[in-house]
C-alpha cells in the first residue's frame, strides 16, 4: 500500500476507488465540477499561505491538498469522456517547451524582463490563433480575485500601448477618481440613491491603484496581505495594553485608543509625523 500511496497513479487509483459508484465515499460522488472548484481555489491559497509562513512541513501538506484538486478534476472529465489526468500532464508540458525556446531550442533572451515579454508575445501568438479577431483582454480569468485581475487587465492593455508613460500619470488620474468619490459622498447627504454612485467611484479608484501598484512593480496583493498583518499585529498589542491597564477597548474614546495605537508604534521604532493626526494603519 505505502508504494501505491508514494506514487502518482496510487493517488489516481485513491480517487478512483473515491468515485467508485458502489464502493466509493458518498460525499466524494456527489461532487461535480462547480462544487469541487471552490475548494481548489481555497487550497490554492492555503499554499501561498504555507509560503508566506515559510512553514515548509505546512506546504507540503497544502500542496498535496492541491495536486489531489487536479486529480479530482482530472477524474470528473475522465468519467465524462472528456480529458484523463495523462492528458493534463501532457498539455502543460508541451506548452512548457513551447513557452521556453531558450531552454528546449535556440532562442535567446538577454534578461528575465526579456523572457518575460516572450512569454506573452506567445501566449498571445496562441490566443490569435484560436481565435483570428481576438481582443487583447481574452483569456483573462474571470474568477480571479479583483484585485489581481485588475493588474492583469492593465498588463495586457498596457502591451498595445494603452498605459501611462509613468507613474506620475497614474498619481494624477488617482487624485481625480479620489475627487470624483469625495464630490460623490459630499452628495450623499442630499441625496439617499447614490449609493451606487459612490461604489462606482470606489471601485474606480481601486482600480487606480492597483494600476500605480503595477507601475511601481508591486504586487499588490502582497502589499496588502503585509499590511494586513501589520495591523493584525499591532492592533493586538494595543489589546494587549489595554488589558495591562485594566480596561476595555469598547469603553476607551477613540483618543484614547489611539494614544495606544502611537505607543505600539513607538515600540516598533516608528514615529507618526508630527504635522498630522494618523489614521491606524
Amino acid at each position: 500500500m505505502t508504494e501505491i500511496k508514494n506514487s502518482i497513479s496510487g493517488l489516481i487509483a485513491i480517487m478512483a476507488r473515491l468515485r467508485d459508484p458502489d464502493r466509493g465515499c458518498p460525499w466524494d460522488l456527489e461532487q461535480d465540477f462547480t462544487t469541487i472548484a471552490p475548494y481548489t481555489i481555497e487550497e490554492a491559497y492555503e499554499v501561498a499561505a504555507a509560503v508566506a509562513d515559510n512553514d515548509m512541513a505546512e506546504l507540503k501538506d497544502e500542496l498535496g491538498d492541491l495536486l489531489f484538486q487536479v486529480v479530482f478534476h482530472a477524474r470528473l472529465a475522465e468519467e465524462q469522456g472528456h480529458f484523463d489526468f495523462a492528458d493534463v500532464v501532457a498539455a502543460i508540458s508541451d506548452k512548457m517547451v513551447r513557452r521556453h525556446p531558450h531552454v528546449f531550442e535556440d532562442a535567446e533572451y538577454r534578461s528575465a524582463e526579456q523572457q518575460t515579454v516572450a512569454w506573452e508575445q506567445q501566449k498571445a501568438e496562441e490566443r490569435q490563433q484560436k481565435n483570428p479577431d481576438a481582443s487583447a483582454l481574452d483569456g483573462m480569468t474571470a474568477g480571479l480575485p479583483a484585485l489581481i485581475r485588475a493588474v492583469k487587465l492593465q498588463q495586457r492593455a498596457a502591451r498595445v500601448g494603452f498605459d501611462w508613460p509613468d507613474s506620475a500619470g497614474v498619481l494624477d488620474k488617482l487624485n481625480e477618481e479620489m475627487a470624483e468619490l469625495s464630490h460623490e459622498l459630499d452628495r450623499a447627504s442630499k441625496d439617499d440613491n447614490n449609493s451606487a454612485r459612490i461604489s462606482e467611484e470606489f471601485g474606480d479608484m481601486m482600480f487606480v491603484y492597483a494600476n500605480l501598484a503595477r507601475h511601481l512593480k508591486i504586487d499588490p496583493e502582497t502589499a496588502l496581505r503585509a499590511a494586513n498583518h501589520k495591523f493584525e499585529q499591532r492592533f493586538r498589542k494595543v489589546e494587549q495594553l489595554a488589558k495591562i491597564q485594566d480596561k476595555s477597548l469598547e469603553n476607551m474614546t477613540l483618543t484614547a485608543m489611539d494614544q495606544l495605537w502611537d505607543e505600539v508604534k513607538a515600540q516598533e521604532g516608528e514615529t507618526p509625523p508630527a504635522s498630522f493626526a494618523e489614521t491606524p494603519v
